[in-house]
């Protein structure tokens, strides 16, 4: 990746608050991961796994998966390419998890999602800890039992 040209997610995402001074409220599950990349400088992405076909697989594009970006446009993801891939040949993020798809957001209707945390730097281990454990106490005993995520859910006001 050419990193002047695609940023981190966790860079952009602290680029955007220090140009505006905020970022949207999307959905309490997504706005827990957004805070805690903030916090962390690390990407955190969250998958709906019900809108994923079969596992998913972090490998390289073959260059025939579909990717389908927020504005709706499909893409294929060059070969060699690092993405979060289905078994149905759908790429559902693309960059590691630099840039996530539209396909498996997380929306009201989410009832199970996966949350991922990367990191390589020389501290990843420990940072990703981090990021991992204030995950799991905004989450609560909940983290690994079904749940609904609404606004209104104080349990992710934060």
């Amino acid at each position: 990746m050419k990193p002047t040209q695609y940023r981190c997610a966790s860079e952009a995402l602290l680029r955007r608050v220090r140009q505006s001074g905020t970022i949207p409220a999307l959905h309490p599950l997504i706005d827990l991961c957004n805070a805690v990349s903030l916090a962390t400088a690390l990407p955190v992405a969250v998958f709906d796994l019900t809108q994923i076909g079969g596992s998913l697989t972090v490998r390289f594009a073959r260059g025939d998966e579909r990717f389908e970006a927020f504005s709706g446009e499909l893409e294929t993801p060059p070969a060699g390419e690092v993405i979060f891939a289905d078994a149905a040949g759908n790429a559902h993020a693309r960059r590691w998890c630099n840039r996530q798809g539209r396909r498996a957001a997380v929306g009201p209707a989410t009832t199970r999602a996966l949350i991922v945390v990367e990191a390589l730097h020389a501290d990843a281990a420990r940072d990703i800890q981090t990021a991992l454990t204030q995950l799991t106490e905004r989450l609560g005993p909940q983290a690994h039992q079904p749940m609904r995520l609404t606004a209104q859910n104080p349990l992710y006001r934060f």
